[in-house]
């Protein structure tokens, strides 16, 4: 059976990116950071997300291409009659679990754009903090978004790679970028902003607890969307031509550009209206329509900004589908667009606990955490960081050394020394990195 793949190099490079930069990088980085020591955390975060992230996401692209198969299956290629592909199988499991979360605050953004559309949003006199509480604190309304992101994406998966997730993210992903800009232009030159930009970029280590460091390397992982072997799967629809550490060096430095774009976007705001950096989930959403309130044509730029912001949300949330669909086609046994359709319900049900975690289901906790806010530590902090680390022991220790070599030059003219830098990042710096942040987890739960 001839496999999809990807038009060209920028087509995968984009949807890469695009699996990346969502809600990792534009929802979660801010409020994380705003609860983390702001600078600090984000220079760990950059330390992380170039030392280990990079190497992780030049791993997975290397196992994808090298098996040309989703994830379960590429492992089961690679190292047949072991237990190597459970690599796979926690892969498709965590991006259930994130996906069962994730689709939660993509109804939220889906809700946001809707009422911005129509002129529902920037209200003089506005309370935003309020206008955020009575939406997540009503059933009715979260479910629906997560019924409706849900339906999204089902649509757009079942079109297949090109005509679809590819397609997609070539358009909208540099507007993106555009609005953005325009958002921090705007937030840098409030009355106030300076005290912002200070917490944001000058960092302060003390501030910075164990814990702070554990989210920082969960948050790099989650940023960048590895652990998962969502990046297996991406990759294994590409070609020969393209170079893999060049496209995962591309993929990094929009990652972090957008984070920065978000830091940039959000702190200076929060200063300058006395805003809590650390107000949690909702951050994002009280400040955006604070700052574009302050923008003649407000409204438009929000709806606008909003659009590009949901768009960013379904190609993260595209590839945690894509991962979980793709594991049950590969044969080509079943059909993609009845297997799709299925994971949609499915996915649905799983994210009800969620939805209700901050109306009906607000007092149920899990370690004194919601259901919303459990999935979360639990994925971004224990089942990522296990991923990165079983895939480290599997590309140093299991798979064939000649293929990942074939795989790391092919399409480049790097030097033999990068792939030697490389490959003891991979086999010492990750595991030893990733094994000490999880003694130190002991005592964070």
């Amino acid at each position: 059976m001839n496999r999809e793949q990807w038009s060209s190099k920028l087509g995968f490079i984009m949807s890469s990116a695009g699996a990346a930069i969502g809600l990792g990088a534009i929802w979660k980085f801010p409020y994380i950071a705003g609860m983390n020591g702001g600078a600090a955390f984000f220079l760990i975060f950059i330390l992380f997300t170039v030392l280990i992230g990079l190497p992780l996401l030049i791993s997975e692209f290397i196992i994808g291409r090298g098996a040309q198969k989703e994830a379960i299956t590429a492992y089961k290629l690679l190292a047949p009659g072991t237990q190597w592909n459970i690599i796979g199988k926690l892969g498709v499991l965590g991006s259930f679990l994130l996906l069962s979360f994730y689709s939660v605050v993509g109804g939220w953004v889906l809700i946001y754009t809707t009422q911005s559309l129509v002129g529902g949003v920037i209200k003089e006199g506005a309370n935003y903090p309020e206008m955020f509480g009575n939406i997540t604190g009503s059933p009715a309304i979260t479910l629906l978004g997560l019924a409706l992101f849900l339906l999204i994406n089902v649509l757009f998966i079942s079109l297949g790679i090109r005509n679809g997730i590819e397609k997609a993210n070539k358009y909208m992903m540099p507007l993106l970028f555009i609005f953005f800009l325009i958002v921090v232009v705007r937030s840098l030159t409030l009355d106030g902003a300076m005290e912002g930009i200070e917490f944001f970029l000058m960092p302060d280590f003390s501030k910075i607890t164990g814990e702070g460091v554990l989210y920082a390397l969960g948050q790099s992982f989650f940023a960048l969307a590895v652990g998962f072997s969502v990046m297996v799967t991406y990759s294994s629809y590409l070609g020969k031509e393209t170079s893999l550490t060049s496209s995962a060096i591309s993929v990094v430095i929009m990652n972090i550009f957008v984070s920065l774009l978000a830091g940039l976007a959000i702190f200076p705001a929060v200063y300058a209206f006395n805003m809590e950096p650390s107000e949690g989930p909702g951050l994002l959403f009280m400040v955006l329509p604070t700052v574009f309130g302050h923008i003649p044509f407000g409204e438009v730029f929000l709806s606008l900004f909003l659009l590009l912001f949901l768009f960013a949300t379904l190609t993260s949330s595209f590839s945690m589908l894509e991962i979980i669909v793709s594991a049950f086609t590969e044969n080509g046994k079943r059909a993609r667009k009845k297997v799709t359709w299925v994971s949609g319900v499915i996915m649905f049900v799983a994210g009800i606990p969620a939805a209700l975690s901050m109306n009906v289901l607000s007092d149920f906790k899990i370690y004194e955490k919601t259901v919303f806010d459990a999935t979360d530590y639990l994925v971004s902090n224990i089942l990522l960081p296990l991923g990165c680390l079983l895939i480290a022991l599997f590309i140093v220790y299991r798979m064939d050394q000649k293929l990942v070599k074939e795989q790391f030059f092919l399409s480049t003219s790097l030097s033999p020394v990068w792939y030697r830098l490389w490959r003891a990042v991979m086999k010492w710096i990750v595991p030893i990195t990733i094994l000490i942040v999880y003694v130190n987890l002991v005592g964070f739960i």
